[in-house]
């Protein structure tokens, strides 16, 4: 099968891609680490937190409720398991108050103690990224926001913040914050883009538009705050054709790094029932790679690759099953990339 695929990509980057290096050379690709390394001056990790009364507006009704159709956001949330969750409790734009904010920070704090250590001992890690990564992060009232970025950026060897967020959840206020903030630290918004066509985003019950995400990246860039975008590949009723759009709208606005991975289902989603009513069939490895090379060969030398490949090797993960061993898919991105002349 992986010789298929290989066989496959050689086929049509040869008859559809060109690169910007040198006949013959190999594409170094930038990874996100080699950005930070460089950046930094030392070995740079994200530290992902995870903060209990955080929602989504697709999630709390105020745009829709379920969610995504594919999200089952405790997954992405481990490390609350070292903490005790607020039940019941949950803010957006329009809370007044947080009386939990003091247990919010203590929160934070546990996580990244908890987290740090093993950076360090594993990974030589020396300086942080304290990333705010489950639901979205900027769906609060601005004055929690703010106590919870600035006491981040206090903890020992900590130099910036990455923020998960969707465009229909973040203000003209808390942008202008984060690009003072910019000033003196290294500051990412991630948004999860997923697709630019609006029939896909409503589909999987997105709640916004891609206009929306269009005019928050564009203006996230405008004030100088770094933008990573988050792509899905294999979404409901979407071809080829229709991902590399994604991806070149996505470049065209002005991302500097990027995020992709294939659909998956997994057990206590809506995309879950659709599977088993066999409304939905995930992409096969063959044709995700086949379109990640292609996507990879679009990217501006200057963009850094932060993730190609994701999934989960637990049984709530039902289907692909080659997204359950992400360290074999890995394998055979890489070689597929080799194959087309780039270097991951």
């Amino acid at each position: 099968m992986f010789l298929l695929i290989l066989h496959t990509v050689k086929l049509v980057l040869t008859e559809t891609i060109s690169f910007s290096t040198q006949k013959g050379k190999t594409r170094q690709l930038l990874t996100y680490g080699s950005y930070l390394r460089e950046k930094i001056g030392v070995k740079t990790y994200k530290v992902p937190v995870s903060i209990s009364g955080f929602t989504c507006p697709n999630i709390d009704g105020s745009v829709a409720r379920g969610g995504c159709t594919f999200c089952e956001n405790e997954s992405f949330s481990p490390s609350l398991n070292s903490v005790q969750p607020l039940k019941k409790f949950y803010l957006n734009l329009e809370s007044k108050e947080n009386p939990y904010l003091e247990k919010q920070l203590e929160q934070l704090k546990l996580q990244f103690e908890a987290l740090t250590p093993k950076l360090r001992r594993n990974h030589k890690a020396q300086k942080f990224l304290v990333y705010f990564q489950s639901f979205t992060n900027t769906y609060a009232p601005f004055e929690t926001l703010k106590a919870l970025y600035e006491r981040a950026l206090e903890f020992e060897d900590v130099v910036g913040l990455s923020i998960g967020t969707r465009s229909d959840s973040i203000t003209e206020e808390t942008l202008q914050y984060l690009a003072e903030l910019s000033k003196k630290h290294e500051i990412w918004v991630e948004y999860g883009i997923q697709s630019v066509y609006d029939e896909t985003l409503e589909r999987i019950n997105r709640g916004h538009d891609s206009a929306n995400v269009e005019k928050w990246i564009k203006r996230s860039k405008e004030l100088g705050i770094n933008v990573c975008g988050h792509v899905i590949f294999g979404l409901p009723e979407e071809d080829e054709k229709m991902m590399l759009h994604t991806m070149e709208k996505a470049i065209e606005w002005g991302i500097d790094s990027i995020k992709i991975h294939s659909l998956y289902v997994m057990e206590r989603t809506a995309l879950a029932n659709e599977y088993a009513q066999g409304a939905f069939k995930p992409i096969d490895e063959e044709s995700y790679i086949d379109v990640l090379v292609k996507a990879v060969a679009m990217l501006p030398e200057n963009v850094s690759i932060q993730r190609l490949s994701a999934g989960i090797d637990d049984k709530s993960l039902l289907d692909p099953p080659w997204c359950k061993d992400k360290q074999k898919s890995m394998t055979n991105i890489r070689r597929a990339l080799e194959v087309a002349g780039m270097k991951y």
